[in-house]
């Protein structure tokens, strides 16, 4: 696998620093995986995906993560909401659709990662389906990132939902509920007896990537 650094401009006062892992020695997949961290303001930054890039480029993904505006090495200033942060979603989609050899993108958001890049993905005509990983649907994610939730569900490209089964967040009922009345093709997947922080661990990392790529396989 070789790891390259590049720096992407979202706005005229944001650097975005953008990792693009791609495989080696193995058929590289026609469909680009951009990865969006965890919430800013608690320590989210690429590098806590590091692990899940390398397992999806093990299965012949070119994986792209980036730190988001205030996080990591990007520059700029976090939002409380998340609000512009799904700007810098939409311009490292823009770049890997012209700048990778797979001309079709899948994004994956983790925690508060997921409210934010889902709320990018009918920005994008590249972005062909979404994977939230731990979405939260619990009253705290209501109450924080509730607009984010509308434009990701009424969104027709397809959607796969990894929760913990255990997740302390969002319960499977609230789950099965926000997602009752999504548009497009939707799936879930329930890790058994995990919570919502127990799940960003990097034991999860090989399961997570091993759902994420059948999703994959399935898009058009």
């Amino acid at each position: 696998m070789t790891v390259e650094f590049v720096t992407v401009d979202s706005d005229e006062e944001v650097s975005l620093k953008v990792r693009v892992f791609r495989p080696d020695g193995i058929e590289t997949q026609d469909i680009a995986i951009v990865l969006v961290h965890q919430y800013t303001f608690v320590g989210g930054n690429q590098g806590l995906l590091k692990g899940l890039a390398h397992e999806l480029a093990s299965k012949g993904y070119v994986c792209v993560t980036f730190d988001m505006r205030g996080a990591g090495r990007s520059t700029g200033r976090p939002s409380l909401s998340g609000t512009e942060e799904v700007q810098d979603v939409v311009t490292v989609c823009r770049w890997a659709a012209a700048h990778l050899p797979a001309p079709r993108i899948l994004v994956s958001g983790i925690s508060v990662g997921a409210t934010i890049s889902g709320a990018a993905i009918d920005q994008v005509d590249q972005v062909i389906g979404y994977v939230g990983l731990g979405y939260p649907f619990g009253w705290l994610g209501w109450l924080f990132f509730r607009h984010h939730q509308e434009p990701l569900l009424k969104s027709d490209k397809p959607k796969l939902f990894i929760m913990g089964a255990r997740d302390g967040l969002t319960s499977v009922r609230q789950l099965k509920n926000a997602l009752r009345f999504a548009a497009g093709r939707i799936r879930t997947y329930l890790v058994p007896n995990v919570g919502h922080f127990q799940m960003e661990r990097p034991y999860y990392d090989a399961t997570l990537a091993d759902q994420i790529a059948e999703f994959a396989s399935t898009l058009e």
